[in-house]
């Protein structure tokens, strides 16, 4: 399976990116002596000595400062982006305003690993700390994972959760693939964080055209794009400003920020203040306030933790997990569409943050569909929606419902929306 995940991966190496860039040392990144060494390339997870910090430090910038283990370069294109940090003194305070809820959370879960903490900055380098980034290539979140990278490694993308936008998953997602390529990569993590940006086939690549021709493999003298030329430097050169105290870190204290609380079934929050807090803390969840399909887990605020438990518990559950918008009728109530749908009223105001059984006709609903099944349907020469309901054993009036049609009429080449039952 790994073998075939190389291979396509190798196929595929354009579709894994990051955000921007600039260029790296000529050597491949060494621990300085006396502090933490990277293990054998033999081990599936890439491990490293743990550097003793004071753990009462109250900054996580500093935390970060005491583990550094990448040797300082004095590379032109490592110095050129410390200059350019330099030229942009705010920079890092956005990022720390930005990083400040993620950064420490994303530092346990490297230094649990026993990894460089340097991978602690990546999201640095490749998002600016931004949840929402999204790069031309479809990467996005801290992390700017790849669709196929993500689904690898096991996160969830759907119409209504976007796992690459959640710490949580993105992050081990991340650490993972990392992992996995410095092993790929004979435990050369510049190799390795070279392939996170640019993917593994055009590295491997690069690797082998210099070997054919008695040429040094370092990172430096590889043939690579400009941005992953560039990308490396900029995460050696956010190390060493922060190494040498060349540039003001802006603090981010050093306790808990967030907790991560289980959420066993979907539900969609019924306050606007309730949901508001959560937002920021939880871009995974794209059409908030609902919380549907996505993994079992909520972030909160870790001060606020048992009042977030609490209220959670006590909301309606879903009834199902796939959803439309139904478009409001001349006719139409709360409770004639409730009951058509086998909800109760109370529920269709939850699922849609009403505060009043006041409607207008043209506003849409959230309502879920008890399905099985999802299906595009093409109309073809010949169809008509009585045709097509009796086809799939559906409903002619279902059909209109789905896809917002107000009359019987179909197009040759549009698209139909089905939603079918096993049963």
């Amino acid at each position: 399976m790994m073998h075939l995940f190389r291979f396509t991966l190798l196929c595929s190496s354009l579709l894994l990116s990051a955000c921007t860039t600039t260029p790296v040392s000529t050597a491949p990144p060494q621990p300085k002596t006396a502090t933490p060494t990277v293990a054998s390339s033999t081990h599936t997870t890439a491990t490293v000595e743990r550097v003793t910090f004071d753990e009462q430090t109250d900054d996580v910038w500093q935390r970060i400062r005491s583990q550094l283990t990448f040797a300082p370069s004095e590379h032109e294109s490592v110095q050129a982006r410390v200059n350019w940090y330099l030229s942009h003194p705010n920079y890092m305070h956005v990022i720390s305003e930005r990083a400040k809820p993620f950064l420490l959370y994303v530092v346990e879960q490297v230094e649990n690993r026993g990894l460089p903490i340097e991978l602690a900055l990546m999201p640095l380098i490749e998002s600016d700390f931004d949840t929402s980034a999204y790069s031309h290539k479809h990467a996005s979140g801290l992390w700017q994972l790849t669709p196929l990278i993500a689904k690898h490694y096991g996160v969830k993308i759907t119409p209504w959760y976007d796992g690459r936008q959640d710490i949580v998953d993105a992050t081990h997602a991340a650490l993972d693939f990392l992992s996995y390529l410095h092993k790929r990569f004979d435990g050369n993590w510049y190799h390795a964080i070279a392939a996170y940006n640019t993917g593994e086939g055009r590295v491997a690549q690069a690797i082998k055209h210099n070997q054919q021709r008695g040429k040094s493999t370092h990172f430096f003298d590889l043939s690579l794009p400009k941005q992953t030329r560039h990308y490396i430097p900029k995460l050696l050169a956010a190390a060493q400003l922060l190494r040498n105290k060349q540039m003001q870190f802006p603090k981010i204290p050093n306790h808990t920020a967030i907790a991560v609380l289980p959420l066993k079934q979907g539900v969609i929050l019924n306050t606007d203040k309730a949901w508001r807090k959560l937002q920021t803390l939880n871009p995974g969840y794209t059409r908030f306030p609902a919380l549907l399909d996505g993994p079992e887990h909520i972030v909160v605020p870790a001060l606020q933790a048992s009042q977030w438990q609490d209220y959670v518990a006590k909301l309606p559950a879903m009834p199902g997990k796939q959803w439309q918008h139904y478009t409001i009728e001349k006719g139409d109530s709360l409770s004639v569409i409730a009951q058509r749908h086998a909800l109760t009223v109370s529920q269709l105001k939850t699922f849609n943050q009403l505060k009043s059984n006041n409607i207008k006709i043209g506003d849409t609903l959230l309502l879920p569909i008890l399905a099985d099944q999802q299906l595009d349907y093409t109309v073809r020469a010949g169809d008509s929606l009585w045709r097509i309901a009796r086809h799939f054993n559906i409903s002619v009036d279902e059909i209109k419902k789905w896809n917002a049609l107000s009359k019987d009429v179909l197009r040759v080449g549009d698209t139909l929306k089905l939603f079918l039952s096993k049963t």
